[in-house]
Order: structure tokens, then C-alpha cells, then sequence
């Protein structure tokens, strides 16, 4: 058995325990973690919990997770897009639509599945075999430039450079209306929404440091298109940052309008431009660019 600890935080009170932990341990499926409810491997305290139960703040959730045979994650002869290969590391242009990691339940059709064939299973161990050679992530419709690790020493390094904050990561984005400053910087924690839990948020209590800086490269009518470099690396960062100014990604229907002008876009206008790092080996820096998708450059020339 693995024993998986949580505390409630203050968005969590008063919510059903199984759709907050739907959320938090996402990796499971809702159907395993209700299994995990009825047989009373979810406990708060020493006492064991159903689905109905709802949680008040700072309660200490332990969900025993049994042991389960790896789940068989299949090479799939899927075509990649790659910027840089060697022995140790390479670099993957990911596109639009595609899921970098399985989850339980969906084990098929990802960046890993293309992944595994490509390097004949060759990939970092570190985060298990659900994510081998995976040091980050990009979410499903964000295009770009993507580090995967083939040895457990790229991926230890590598992963104190991105605690460290020293990897250059430059996106582009079209966000709605017209920035007033050419150039600024955005602070602001991000953390899990309120009340909306597959959201996240500016969440000064709960969330984490962020730090994103914009800048206009284009004005078009009633958008801009801009280049945004990061800090730090939170979950949905770009995505909240913007939106949190006024400016939301174009296509962006969770942290923007609900209906897009453009309805062919599937998600929203961002793109993992630039990706640098030192190499872990070598100790030269290294830095790749990934063109813009064709989807990315239709628009624009809409907007012109």
C-alpha cells in the first residue's frame, strides 16, 4: 500500500472529499478514488470516510492507494517533431491537441506513447512510468518546445535548474485588446480557485509565487500579440497572469470569454517559443526555437 497525505486548505471547505480529491490526485481516475471511498481507504483522522463527506479546513486526508501491477503503457509509433536529440536529452516541438503524459484510465495517443518508441523505452525513470523522461509539462492545447530526459542524471539536473528558476522559457500569445504598457511585469500567487477546483488562480493565501513578464510584439484591432517570459512555472501561469490584467488568451474558454470569435481554434493562442537550458553533460548553454504552428500564423494574418 502507498499512503498518499493531504490538508484541506480554505477553498476546500465544505466540499465533497471525492471531488476534491478528484482533483488533487488527478493522475487517478474518479472511478478508482471512489473504489479507494467504499472500501474505507480514504480516512480523515483514523476514521474512514465516504463520498458525501464533506471537508472542513486544515482536516489531514490519508488516502491509501494498494498496490496495483504497473499499467501497460504502449509504445506507439506516433511522428514527432524533434529540435535537439543526443544521448541524454532531446527536445520535442509538441503540437496542438496532444497530452504529454497518461493518466489512469488513458493510457494511449501521448507524447510518452510516441515518446517510447521512438527511444525504444530509453527515457528517465525519475517520475515513474506514468511520466517517464518527463522534467515538465505543457497543458494539451499549448503548442511548443518541450525537454524530455532519457537518463536520471539529465533529469536531476535539469530539475534543479527549473526549482532554480535558470531555464529560459519565452511564449507567444494572442490575448484580447490592446495592452496599454509595451512592456510589464505580472506578480501574483497562484494557487487552486476558490471555488471552481479544476481552475486555478490568484490565490495569495493558498497559491505559490509566480512571476511572468509580457511584451507587445504586434497591435492589431482589438488584440495584441505578445511575448511572455517566465519566472517561475505554475500550473495554467500565462493563462491566469493574463487574464487577471484584463487580457485572456484568445480561445482560452476557461479564463476567458466563453465564446470565441475564431470557433476553428480548439484552446487557446499559446505557443512554447523558446526553451534554453545548460546541458547536463556538457554544460553548454543550449537554446532551441520552435516555429509558430500553422493554426497560430492563420490567425495572425486574419487579425492584420
Amino acid at each position: 500500500m502507498k499512503k498518499l497525505c493531504l490538508q484541506a486548505d480554505a477553498s476546500a471547505e465544505g466540499q465533497r472529499i471525492d471531488k476534491y480529491l478528484a482533483v488533487e490526485l488527478s493522475d487517478y481516475s474518479r472511478s478508482f478514488l471512489q473504489k479507494q471511498l467504499k472500501e474505507g481507504n480514504v480516512t480523515i483522522g483514523e476514521r474512514a470516510v465516504k463520498s458525501s463527506y464533506q471537508l472542513s479546513e486544515e482536516e489531514e486526508i490519508t488516502v491509501l492507494i494498494p498496490d496495483n501491477k504497473e499499467p501497460d503503457i504502449e509504445p506507439e509509433n506516433i511522428p514527432l517533431s524533434i529540435l535537439y536529440e543526443d544521448e541524454q536529452l532531446l527536445v520535442v516541438d509538441k503540437p496542438k491537441g496532444m497530452v504529454v503524459h497518461p493518466s489512469a484510465g488513458h493510457y494511449s495517443g501521448t507524447l510518452v506513447n510516441a515518446l517510447l518508441y521512438h527511444c525504444k523505452g530509453n527515457l528517465s525513470g525519475i517520475n515513474g512510468v506514468l511520466r517517464p523522461g518527463i522534467v515538465h509539462r505543457i497543458d494539451k492545447d499549448t503548442t511548443g518546445a518541450l525537454l524530455v530526459c532519457k537518463t536520471d542524471l539529465a533529469h536531476r539536473d535539469l530539475a534543479q535548474q527549473l526549482k532554480e528558476h535558470s531555464i529560459t522559457r519565452r511564449y507567444r500569445a494572442i490575448v484580447h485588446g490592446n495592452l496599454k504598457e509595451e512592456e510589464g511585469t505580472i506578480e501574483g500567487a497562484i494557487g487552486r480557485h476558490p471555488t471552481e477546483r479544476k481552475k486555478m488562480a490568484i490565490n495569495l493565501k493558498n497559491g505559490k509565487p509566480a512571476v511572468t513578464h509580457y511584451k507587445v510584439l504586434e497591435h492589431y484591432k482589438n488584440y495584441s500579440y505578445i511575448e511572455c517570459r517566465l519566472e517561475t512555472g505554475r500550473t495554467h501561469q500565462i493563462r491566469v497572469h493574463m487574464s487577471s490584467i484584463g487580457h485572456p488568451l484568445v480561445g482560452d474558454f476557461v479564463y476567458g470569454p466563453k465564446k470565441c470569435p475564431f470557433p476553428n481554434l480548439e484552446g487557446q493562442t499559446l505557443h512554447a517559443m523558446v526553451l534554453g537550458f545548460v546541458h547536463p553533460v556538457t554544460k553548454e548553454y543550449l537554446e532551441f526555437t520552435a516555429p509558430l504552428p500553422q493554426y497560430f500564423e492563420k490567425l495572425q494574418k486574419k487579425l492584420i
